[in-house]
């Protein structure tokens, strides 16, 4: 597989700040019981590496020192670390809101019986992957089979409360597109899944947050084998709004790795780009080394697959940008 990086780095990005730090976002390994096409981690069963009990802690005391919010776990299969309840029940215990990145299908998993049961009873919200709402087109992505897996895990969910009104136990999914396009209108698209999934299969969930596919690790190199890159790069700059670059996720997270060295966001951590503002240009910072820093203000390195984040409606781990500020206008 060619490497993308290369065509990134150079950039003409605009200039990023962070704002308060809300939320630590911790990759707790690679290893998946998946091997999805458009992954950036290039995740799969082959993988191995996983996060130790030793960084979860440190990240544990991180969040303490910063007033941290948010715990956002992903992966891989965050769940497949052998300390994820451990780490979901002390991060509850500190009453940090926990996200699960979840793939659904790990549910179904041999030995994952209860894990549906484990979030539900300690209120870690749900956010879950189905890149549409049609069989073909989710195998086609993610391997024959994951679709009707995928509705399984929907429904333990959904038996739970998950999803349900007035439960209070959120379950939001995440869609993306299968090729090199931008994701359509995230308000029409989950009017259109709500729709499919509650008469065909009677499913229901939250929110739908539509993700552009990042030109980084398998889809970047998919993209570069194909003689596509340029073309896709080409899309995103076209449809780059400079009003979402108040929304990008950047500007309130960290990524921190399984090995515990900290980045602006999942994506530069998948690069290897290292922390803006570090002592070089090239060294990576560890988190033992930042419990007390101060984040607001700090400059975020930026390339050009950050444009993945601003092109069109904007998307981010939050989904899209322009979507979510007209939801927290109507929520105020």
């Amino acid at each position: 597989m060619r490497d993308a990086l290369p065509l990134l780095i150079k950039t003409g990005f605009p200039p990023l700040r962070r704002g308060r730090l809300e939320t630590v976002q911790a990759n707790l390994g690679y290893r998946c019981n998946q091997s999805c096409s458009h992954c950036h981690v290039a995740a799969s069963p082959r993988r191995t590496e996983e996060m130790a009990w030793e960084t979860m802690e440190l990240i544990l005391r991180f969040a303490d020192r910063q007033r941290v919010a948010t715990l956002d776990l992903t992966g891989g299969a965050p769940e497949l670390n052998p300390n994820f309840r451990r780490l979901v029940e002390e991060a509850r215990d500190r009453g940090l809101r926990v996200i699960d990145r979840c793939n659904l299908t790990i549910l179904n998993e041999p030995g994952h019986e209860t894990l549906a049961d484990f979030l539900a009873e300690h209120g870690v919200e749900i956010t879950a992957s189905l890149p549409c709402y049609l069989e073909k087109n989710v195998d086609a992505q993610r391997g024959n089979g994951v679709f009707a897996s995928s509705l399984a895990g929907l429904r333990k969910l959904n038996a739970l409360g998950y999803g349900c009104p007035d439960s209070g136990r959120i379950l939001n999914l995440v869609y993306n597109p299968i090729g090199a396009t931008l994701p359509p209108n995230q308000q029409q698209l989950e009017a259109d899944y709500k729709e499919q999934l509650a008469t065909r299969f009677g499913i229901v969930f939250n929110r739908l947050f539509a993700l552009a596919n990042m030109p980084i690790q398998r889809f970047g190199s998919q993209l570069v084998s194909r003689n596509e890159f340029h073309d896709y790069m080409r899309l995103l700059k076209g449809a780059h709004r400079q009003d979402n670059l108040a929304g990008v996720m950047c500007r309130t997270l960290i990524s921190v790795s399984w090995h515990g060295y900290v980045f602006d966001c999942d994506f530069n951590q998948m690069l290897g780009l290292p922390l803006a503002g570090g002592r070089t240009h090239v060294e990576r910072v560890h988190l033992a080394d930042l419990l007390d820093h101060d984040f607001t203000d700090r400059p975020i390195r930026v390339a050009d697959h950050c444009y993945g984040c601003t092109a069109g409606q904007g998307s981010s781990c939050g989904g899209a940008l322009e979507s979510r500020r007209t939801f927290y206008m109507e929520m105020l």
